[in-house]
């Protein structure tokens, strides 16, 4: 939501007047110098959206904003030219509609274009959201990264690195929206008050790592040479919910530099709907933009979320700091998941990360059954994950 500034306001008096934490005002105006308010400067309000009004027979501010339960300061506040000595039947106002509801539903075919429509959804009502294309896909889909918070421990979650496991996506961006509304409203998540995190933790999210396969799986092969080859290496096959790779065919998991060549030994050989590793590593370039982020960015600890098995794989050659063996622990008692340190599949992301950074790594297999999950176990698994995605940020 947009205001002008008046003479004599300021952000702090913006933040009690929404009741919105003042840090969050902040964070949505980095171009706005707190202490230099100019008249007629645009200012943005996260966690607002704004409705239109029609003044009624015997309508006041007052009792508009009391029928509201909001300011009456706020009503002049937006509607800077209307005289509310003098409301006239039928003139529109606008009034500030505090947001107390997901626009996200992650209980859905979750394809690229809902992802991209929710994701601007939550910047315009959250602009203290900061958002980075940190690639693109084979097809030329953004590869799209959300910073949130301002703290220098870098926590890192991912989805959908295989195309048939979108649903990962789905629940990163639900628990998102979750966050986002419980620190615009001044709320908790399971009884925890989240609003240190935000100045503990910068929450580093890629929801989306493999649209292109997402969109194969869910919607069919696109027209054109990248749908004729995904059809030609299907083998003829219109039923793409098997499908793990990208579009080219080459398994995103399997791409990195952590005994890639075990892997090759014994995966195709050629490009395949599920774990074809590439002719190398790092051909791919949704893996290579995955590999530069996490050099950039530094996390603290990393985690990739799958599908499926209710299981938590932390180990990789014994490079795992010893704290990783405390947060797993953690993260399987909120959620029931089993951890298993150590398993005979190499050359995935959480691998690499282990190897190189030498920080806690997790790949974490979402719900239990057959890829992709059906989306009746999209609560169940939303509910087992609330206390990881929570966890990763204490811990």
């Amino acid at each position: 939501m947009d205001i002008n500034v008046r003479s004599g306001d300021t952000l702090w008096y913006y933040s009690n007047l929404f009741n919105v934490p003042l840090k969050l005002i902040i964070d949505s105006n980095p171009q706005v110098k707190p202490s230099a308010l100019v008249i007629g400067q645009i200012i943005k309000i996260p966690g607002y959206q704004v409705s239109s009004y029609k003044i009624q027979a015997n309508d006041t501010f007052w009792k508009i904003a009391t029928e509201r339960r909001i300011a009456v300061d706020s009503l002049a506040l937006l509607n800077p030219t209307v005289n509310p000595r003098q409301l006239q039947i039928g003139q529109s106002i606008r009034i500030p509609v505090k947001v107390t509801y997901r626009v996200v539903n992650g209980n859905q075919a979750y394809d690229y274009q809902v992802l991209t429509r929710h994701l601007n959804e939550l910047n315009e009502i959250y602009p203290f959201i900061r958002n980075e294309t940190i690639g693109q896909s084979v097809m030329g889909k953004n590869l799209d990264e959300l910073q949130i918070g301002r703290g220098s421990k870098v926590v890192h979650w991912n989805g959908s690195f295989h195309g048939n496991e979108w649903i990962t996506t789905a629940v990163i961006m639900q628990f998102l929206n979750d966050y986002l509304l419980a620190l615009t409203n001044k709320e908790s998540i399971r009884g925890l008050d989240v609003s240190p995190f935000y100045d503990q933790v910068t929450l580093s999210i890629v929801p989306m790592v493999d649209p292109d396969g997402v969109n194969l799986v869910l919607n069919g092969p696109p027209e054109g040479e990248f749908g004729q080859e995904a059809l030609r290496i299907n083998e003829g096959s219109t039923d793409f919910s098997g499908w793990k790779a990208n579009i080219r065919g080459v398994d995103l998991n399997n791409q990195y530099p952590a005994k890639w060549e075990v892997e090759a030994a014994r995966k195709p050989k050629e490009p395949a709907f599920r774990d074809f590793p590439g002719y190398q590593p790092l051909t791919e370039p949704e893996a290579i933009a995955m590999a530069e982020l996490a050099g950039e960015r530094l996390f603290e600890k990393m985690l990739a979320f799958h599908t499926q098995g209710e299981v938590i794989y932390w180990g990789y050659e014994g490079l795992e700091p010893p704290r990783a063996m405390t947060i797993v622990n953690e993260f399987g008692r909120v959620s029931g998941y089993e951890p298993i340190r150590y398993v005979d599949s190499y050359a995935g992301y959480k691998d690499w990360f282990v190897k190189v950074f030498r920080q806690p790594g997790f790949t974490v297999e979402l719900g239990e059954g057959v890829n992709p999950l059906p989306l009746s176990q999209f609560d169940e698994i939303y509910q087992e994950t609330i206390g990881i995605f929570l966890a990763s940020m204490y811990m």
